[in-house]
């Protein structure tokens, strides 16, 4: 069956902002669509969420780049070290995958990152401090940013003073829009990010300390499970994808809140639905658009439609989460829906490690800002608003106004408890047990 290939409008400023009348359309016209999608890359897009369900699992579907037969994928990694960019868990299948993912997993369970949660909330807390007496802020750069970025680093045991430097490493390696990021920037960028983890993890086999860094030296240097350029890849991938898609989860949920005032006021009488309000979000508006890569590595068919090997397949999360065979009325923002089994973390043996530690920043967060900010509102209108404009979806900006709020005296501000599960703040100087504890052990597992 021949398609035309339809073009995803990365340059239309209205698709950016709200992408889901052309997503429902393709939705409607088949559960298989060719598409032209960011830098110009041809996929075709699994846009059911039943038939996505299914290609996650599906071992005929690769995460590798080198299974795909478009050599402008490859192209996109930097031309001086592509080896070692593609030595990570996210484009690599068992039994690699296995290992890699299993040195690490230990570190994400949902117990040791229940550990986090005091610390997590004393990071929020302490943003909020900053900007709470002024009644405005952008909350994306305030405080949706430097939260995930501020617990990775400690985690991973990154100082806190290089941590703007992987963030701008990051953005230049981003593809967003129609464009192709150019490649001498790309490569730049890479350059500059495995010059620092290759003096950082130095440093730390020199003086190991408490941290995931460290734990995987060891793993490396005592137990041969990892080589260097496979230690270098798992530090860049823990470090930028322990971040960038938390800062779009917690800017793209407040900026549904605010636009859906009828919501904000259900979370805020009941503070009890936040988890399941985070599960609603990612369904809603996730950080990942409009999906996640594979890559045939024979001839399949999906859901009736043959697809050639070689072929990119993006199983459409961001489609597929509003399938209304799947999800009643899906285009309604609801933080009390139940049943709601969403594809934003993935499926199968790739899904997503951090999804515990996405979830608890997302219930820090928001709940934090619902509670530390009163009478918050965007402080322009919603269509406003300035959004990213390729596969990692959120509000560039989030410009905000509420009620200004003076520090408590003698303590930390925000003291009262959001929903059964929040812990208090820690005073300054505390290591939540997670971080504290050197996790070597739980990642031998």
């Amino acid at each position: 069956m021949s398609q035309q290939a339809v073009l995803l409008p990365y340059t239309d400023p209205a698709f950016v902002a709200d992408p889901f009348p052309l997503y429902r359309r393709l939705r409607d016209d088949g559960p298989v669509r060719r598409a032209v999608i960011a830098g110009g890359l041809e996929a075709w897009l699994v846009t059911r969420y039943e038939d996505g369900l299914a290609a996650l699992s599906d071992p005929r579907l690769s995460s590798d780049l080198r299974d795909a037969s478009d050599p402008r994928l490859v192209e996109l990694l930097p031309a001086t070290d592509r080896e070692s960019a593609l030595r990570n868990m996210l484009r690599s299948d068992p039994p690699d995958h296995t290992r890699l993912r299993r040195l690490v997993s230990g570190a994400f369970t949902a117990r040791r990152v229940a550990g986090l949660r005091p610390r997590v909330q004393e990071i929020a807390d302490r943003l909020l401090d900053a900007i709470g007496p002024d009644g405005r802020a952008d909350l994306v750069e305030s405080f949706a940013l430097p939260l995930p970025v501020t617990v990775i680093g400690e985690l991973l045991g990154v100082p806190a003073a290089d941590r703007d430097d992987f963030r701008r490493w990051t953005d230049d390696m981003i593809l967003r829009g129609a464009e192709r990021p150019d490649p001498a920037r790309t490569d730049r960028a890479w350059r500059g990010m495995r010059g620092y983890l290759t003096g950082l993890l130095a440093q730390k086999r020199a003086r190991p300390e408490d941290d995931l860094l460290s734990a995987l030296i060891a793993a490396r240097d005592e137990e041969g499970r990892l080589d260097e350029d496979e230690l270098i890849a798992m530090a860049f991938l823990l470090l930028v994808a322990g971040y960038i898609t938390t800062v779009n989860l917690i800017g793209s949920g407040i900026a549904a809140l605010l636009a859906h005032p009828d919501q904000l006021r259900v979370l805020r009488d009941d503070p009890a639905l936040l988890p399941g309000a985070i599960e609603e979000f990612l369904r809603y508006d996730g950080p990942v658009s409009p999906g996640i890569a594979r890559f045939a590595r024979e001839d399949v068919t999906i859901a009736g439609v043959a697809v050639p090997r070689g072929a990119t397949v993006l199983i459409a999360s961001a489609i597929a989460d509003r399938d209304p065979e799947r999800f009643p009325d899906p285009d309604r923002l609801d933080v009390s829906r139940q049943d709601n089994v969403h594809l934003a973390f993935g499926h199968g043996i790739h899904y997503c490690l951090g999804a515990p530690l996405a979830r608890l920043e997302g219930q820090v967060a928001i709940g934090t800002a619902l509670r530390r900010l009163p009478d918050l509102a965007l402080a322009v209108p919603p269509e406003a608003l300035r959004w990213r404009p390729g596969g990692l979806r959120g509000p560039e900006q989030l410009p905000v106004t509420f009620t200004a709020d003076a520090p408590a005296p003698g303590g930390v501000p925000g003291a009262a408890r959001w929903g059964p599960d929040d812990g208090p703040g820690r005073p300054s100087g505390h290591r939540s047990p997670a971080i504290g504890h050197r996790p070597r052990p739980g990642l031998s597992r």
